[in-house]
């Protein structure tokens, strides 16, 4: 191949995300930006703007038979991400899904046979698998022994604002945003089998949203190792970022700083604040393209995305049942 189409599913004005992701894989040479479908005329009519040569669609199956795009970013909200992307699968085309990968556990199962069905790619959008902090994180993980606690946390006191976001049938719940990020940088670092899942959460503060107030995954993994993350709009008092506890030491990390913690040759806790790693975010849609033009490895794989929606979906459904649920996926 010289070359393969690509194109977005949503050009929304939000984060104005579908300009982004065409500028992010227009960096790499062969991706050529030939499509964009958006409901609203008027963000297709911005993306003319921006991209003066793009084709412009406002319906999916009308760019599915009429547009020869190969590769669709799908930028949308969370409730639709699975049946957009088996829609574009079914019809031969590789997709990356922003993240969350989905909302559910099933809809990831069904993703994954579209695509092993069809033979075309799916992946998610964790371009913050290259975050400076978790690259950092990783950089001096070796330092603290062998991680056995993931402590992370996103919250503020504040009642959400009345969007999609915030409502759980379309969102997933409170978790599904800063927390699959999270996940993701937790699943990084405990690199052991999943075994069960447990949630636990508060809903009785904001009434004009649907979404949890407050909702903390419990992760245990074989090995005697434990994770948790809490994202929260009732924490008063905040806590810190990411606090990663091993054998040896321990990591406390946010999005710009990062403490190694570790004992000295006479026993003394000594503190470092380590030089933080540049962000290589861009090197997500490299991986795409190199995969895609070389046969390099997928490094955010659609099982590797299930995993992350694995903690999501079981924390949200532990807590609305009040009881443990196992790992279906290690």
């Amino acid at each position: 191949m010289k070359q393969i189409k690509v194109g977005t599913i949503g050009y929304g004005g939000a984060f104005n995300m579908g300009k982004h992701h065409l500028n992010d894989m227009a960096k790499n040479k062969g991706f050529v930006p030939t499509a964009v479908c958006d409901l609203d005329p008027k963000r297709t009519e911005v993306a003319t703007t921006d991209f003066p040569d793009i084709q412009t669609y406002n319906d999916v199956d009308k760019m599915l038979r009429e547009s020869d795009v190969e590769l669709l970013a799908i930028i949308l909200p969370h409730n639709v991400h699975a049946k957009v992307a088996i829609q574009c699968m079914k019809a031969g085309r590789h997709v990356v899904v922003e993240k969350p990968f989905a909302v559910t556990v099933q809809e990831c199962d069904d993703m994954i046979a579209m695509a092993k069905r069809k033979k075309v790619v799916c992946s998610t959008y964790h371009n913050r698998h290259w975050d400076s902090n978790i690259l950092t994180i990783m950089n001096h993980l070796p330092k603290i022994g062998r991680p056995f606690r993931w402590e992370s946390y996103a919250g503020h006191y504040g009642e959400p604002g009345t969007w999609w976001r915030s409502f759980k049938d379309i969102s997933g719940g409170i978790i599904y945003d800063w927390g699959a990020h999270f996940c993701e940088w937790m699943l990084q670092v405990m690199d052991h089998d999943m075994l069960e899942i447990s949630g636990y959460q508060v809903k009785e503060v904001w009434k004009k949203v649907t979404n949890e107030d407050e909702l903390e995954a419990v992760v245990r993994f074989k090995g005697n190792a434990v994770a948790s993350h809490t994202a929260s709009t009732i924490s008063i008092a905040g806590k810190d970022q990411i606090r990663i506890l091993g054998t040896k030491g321990a990591i406390v990390a946010s999005h710009g700083s990062c403490d190694v913690y570790v004992k000295d040759k006479d026993g003394q806790t000594t503190k470092t604040s380590v030089r933080m790693e540049p962000a290589r975010n861009s090197d997500y849609y490299k991986n795409v393209h190199d995969h895609l033009f070389h046969g390099k490895k997928l490094i955010i794989s659609p099982e590797w995305a299930r995993r992350v929606i694995q903690v999501l979906d079981f924390a949200g459904q532990s807590a609305r049942k009040g009881t443990v649920m196992k790992a279906k996926y290690k």
